[in-house]
């Protein structure tokens, strides 16, 4: 019989997991073509604006296979109820059985997304990050600070949301953990101030401006996951020492890139493959003079990753 499994079974599976761990190592494997990952499945909505991604793949002669439905809908604000929800479903590669339904209500998709954040920061960050910088007061905007903590030793952070409520809501939620919260409403005050910055928002403007980095920032977009959004002037990605793509086949299709490309300000052999970052010094940052640019659209081998950890884990 199928087991299933809710948040409060999966949140504790995951205190078990290095999930920085685990989603380096599904990058790698992904960037070596150990992994098939089929095109991402999509339905956008207009009113009210909301989005639903099917998301499914595969390691080669591993044990399962995963298939993922994440939702967001960025204005349940408005009655109460949170942006994100979804499952996922893991299979038995060997006979198709499935092997669990996790109803993790997007947490997983939120987990996996930050702990990549993570990767990004442990091979691209500044050696001397002075403030980090956050587009976005959500649930990602908290966890990405959360993953980063191992790897940047910066107190210092300016966050960036759309209405006041959510910004003391952050400052009340993260200052506990030892961080000095600046809030703002101005996305230049982010920009010109902090040499580490994440965006996770699903603006379909850019936030951030290429005029006023500072010199060696990194920036590590997330937000920018459908042929719409778009955080990053592409001035940015054109003007940077190094430009890195979760999935470079991927990218090319949304995101950050996808705009640059599409602008004509970037070429398709410019940007460099997470996986192959990791694998390869040659291609990590070496000063802290370059500026740096990560494009993360969430690819389906995170969600493999983290799927088959957390049912390992209930089960052993």
């Amino acid at each position: 019989m199928t087991k299933t499994y809710n948040l409060k079974q999966i949140k504790e599976a995951l205190e078990k997991i290095d999930a920085v761990k685990i989603i380096e190592e599904g990058f790698v494997a992904y960037s070596q073509g150990r992994v098939v990952v089929p095109p991402v499945g999509e339905m956008i909505f207009e009113n009210p604006p909301g989005e639903t991604h099917i998301k499914y793949g595969f390691i080669k002669n591993d044990d399962y296979y995963v298939i993922k439905i994440a939702s967001g809908f960025y204005e349940n604000y408005k009655i109460n109820m949170p942006a994100n929800f979804g499952l996922i479903l893991l299979f038995n590669q060997k006979n198709g059985d499935l092997s669990c339904i996790l109803f993790d209500e997007g947490w997983l998709t939120a987990v996996r997304t930050a702990a990549a954040g993570a990767v990004v920061a442990k091979y691209m960050a500044p050696k001397n990050v002075h403030c980090i910088g956050i587009f976005g007061a959500g649930l990602q905007g908290r966890l990405q600070l959360q993953y980063l903590k191992s790897f940047i030793n910066c107190n210092q952070i300016i966050v960036w949301g759309v209405n006041q409520a959510e910004l003391d809501a952050y400052r009340k939620d993260m200052e506990p953990y030892g961080y000095n919260i600046e809030t703002t409403f101005e996305p230049d005050f982010i920009t010109s101030n902090c040499n580490f910055i994440v965006t996770a928002t699903p603006s379909k403007n850019p936030l951030v401006k290429s005029g006023l980095l500072i010199k060696g920032t990194h920036i590590t977009a997330m937000g920018s996951d459908t042929a719409e959004k778009q955080e990053l002037d592409s001035m940015i990605l054109k003007n940077a020492d190094i430009v890195v793509a979760d999935s470079i086949s991927q990218c090319k299709l949304r995101g950050e890139i996808y705009k640059a490309l599409k602008e004509g300000v970037l070429k398709e052999n410019d940007p460099v493959e997470l996986g192959n970052v990791i694998a390869n010094k040659e291609l990590q940052r070496i000063s802290d003079d370059q500026t740096t640019v990560a494009d993360l659209t969430g690819v389906a081998v995170q969600d493999y990753q983290i799927s088959k950890a957390v049912y390992e884990a209930l089960n052993s």
